[in-house]
C-alpha cells in the first residue's frame, strides 16, 4: 500500500459543556486532523494532543509542525503492509507520540478497509459491545456535581470518575459515597498531588474506589510504588506509561494495579496492543482513557477497547457529552445499559461528515507522493 496524498486540517470545535481539571477549564478544543487518501480510499486519524503541553510536552501546534515536516513524508516515501510499520517508519523522530498515533491509527484505520473488515477486527477485538464510564470534571459546586452524576447514572454509564485535585476531594467523595454508596467510583487527579500528601491519600481508602488515577507525578514509578504500598485502593497509571516497557516497569515495581491506554498517549494502535498483550499477560487489568476527542477519535478508542483484556469501564462515552454536533454519523451513542456496540462494517464503522469538518477548518495543507 502506498500514501498517495495527506491533509492536514486544524478544526475548532466548542465543548457541549466547560470541562475542568486540575490542569484548567477548556471550553473550546483545537484538534489536528489527518486524511490519507491511498487506492481511491479514504482514512482518517486525529491528533489527542491539546492547546497547551500540560498534559504531555505535545501541543496542537507542534504536532502540526512534526506532522508536516517530519513524518508525513517518511510515511508518504514508504510502502507499507499496515499500520503495524508505521513505528519503523517514524522511530527516526524521537517521542512526538500523539503526532505520530494520529497518522498510524488512520493507516490501520486505511488497512482494515482495504480487506473489508473492521477496525476492531484487524486491531484483535473480541467485544461486541464495551462497558462504558463517564469522566466527570470539576465543577463550580458540589451540588452541581451531583446533579450532573444523577445524570450520567440515569444515562446508564457504568462507571463515575470524579477530576479530583487538593482541596476538592476528600470531602467530596464523603458526598457522593453517602448519596450512592455502592454505584462504581474512582477518581483522577491528573498529577496533581505529591508525597506530602501521602497520608490524605491514605484516607481514601474508605470511599471503595475502584482505582485512583495518576495522583503523583507525570512521569514517576517509584513515588507511586511507595504509595501502592500505603494503599487497599488500586493506583492506575495513565500519562506515567508511554510504552510497552513503561508498563512493564510499572508492573515490576508495583507501581499500579490497573493501567489506562489512550491510544494517542503511548504513539498508536502498535503500541496500544503491545500494551494490552503486556498486562493480559501479568494480570493487570486495562481501560480505555479520553481526550476530548471528535468522533473520528472516539470510533478508534472503540476499536481498541473491543480487544479482551479491556475488562473495565473506560471513557469512551456518547457524542453528545462532549458535542452539540459531532463530526461522524451516526454519532456515537450509549445505551440504557452503559455500553456502546462495536461496529462490524469495514473500517471504524463511521462515516466522516466532511461537510462539518469543512465548516469547522481554520487551516489546511496538502502532501503529496512525489
Amino acid at each position: 500500500m502506498k500514501i498517495d496524498a495527506i491533509h492536514l486540517r486544524e478544526i475548532t470545535m466548542p465543548l457541549a459543556f466547560p470541562f475542568r481539571t486540575s490542569f484548567g477549564l477548556t471550553t473550546v478544543r483545537r484538534i489536528l486532523l489527518v486524511e490519507l487518501e491511498a487506492d481511491g480510499l479514504t482514512a482518517w486519524g486525529e491528533c489527542a494532543a491539546g492547546e497547551h503541553p500540560y498534559f504531555s510536552d505535545e501541543m496542537i501546534d507542534t504536532a502540526w509542525i512534526i506532522t508536516e515536516s517530519e513524518l508525513a513524508p517518511r510515511l508518504l516515501k514508504a510502502e507499507l503492509q499496515g499500520g503495524g510499520n508505521c513505528p519503523d517508519i517514524f522511530k527516526q523522530v524521537r517521542g512526538h507520540r500523539m503526532a505520530k498515533a494520529a497518522l498510524e491509527n488512520a493507516v490501520w484505520d486505511m488497512e482494515a478497509q482495504r480487506q473489508g473488515i473492521s477496525l476492531a477486527n484487524l486491531l484483535g477485538g473480541t467485544r461486541e459491545k464495551i462497558p462504558c464510564g463517564v469522566s466527570i470534571g470539576l465543577q463550580d459546586t458540589d451540588e452541581l456535581l451531583m446533579e450532573k452524576i444523577e445524570t450520567e447514572l440515569a444515562a446508564g454509564y457504568q462507571r463515575i470518575k470524579l477530576k479530583c485535585e487538593p482541596g476538592r476531594d476528600t470531602v467530596l467523595f464523603e458526598k457522593v459515597r453517602d448519596r450512592w454508596p455502592d454505584i462504581l467510583l474512582s477518581c483522577d487527579a491528573n498529577s496533581a498531588y505529591q508525597m506530602k500528601d501521602i497520608d490524605r491519600i491514605a484516607e481514601w481508602d474508605q470511599f471503595k474506589l475502584l482505582m485512583i488515577e495518576q495522583p503523583l507525578w507525570y512521569d514517576d514509578f517509584y513515588f507511586h510504588s511507595m504509595l501502592q504500598k500505603r494503599l487497599e485502593t488500586a493506583i492506575c497509571l495513565d500519562e506515567s506509561i508511554r510504552n510497552r516497557r513503561d508498563a512493564l516497569a510499572a508492573i515490576d515495581m508495583e507501581s499500579c494495579r490497573i493501567i489506562n491506554i489512550k491510544v494517542g498517549r503511548v504513539g498508536g494502535f502498535s503500541e496500544a496492543i503491545a500494551i494490552h498483550n503486556a498486562t493480559a499477560e501479568r494480570g493487570i487489568p486495562v481501560w480505555c482513557g479520553g481526550m476530548l476527542e471528535t468522533g473520528i477519535g472516539r470510533a478508534h478508542n472503540i476499536a481498541l477497547s473491543s480487544l479482551p483484556n479491556f475488562s473495565l469501564p473506560g471513557d469512551v462515552s456518547a457524542s453528545k457529552r462532549y458535542w452539540a454536533e459531532d463530526v461522524i454519523e451516526p454519532e456515537v451513542t450509549v445505551s440504557k445499559a452503559g455500553e456502546i456496540v462495536v461496529p462490524t462494517t469495514p473500517g471504524s464503522g463511521f462515516v466522516v461528515r466532511r461537510d462539518r469538518i469543512d465548516s469547522l477548518t481554520v487551516r489546511k495543507t496538502t502532501l503529496r507522493r512525489s
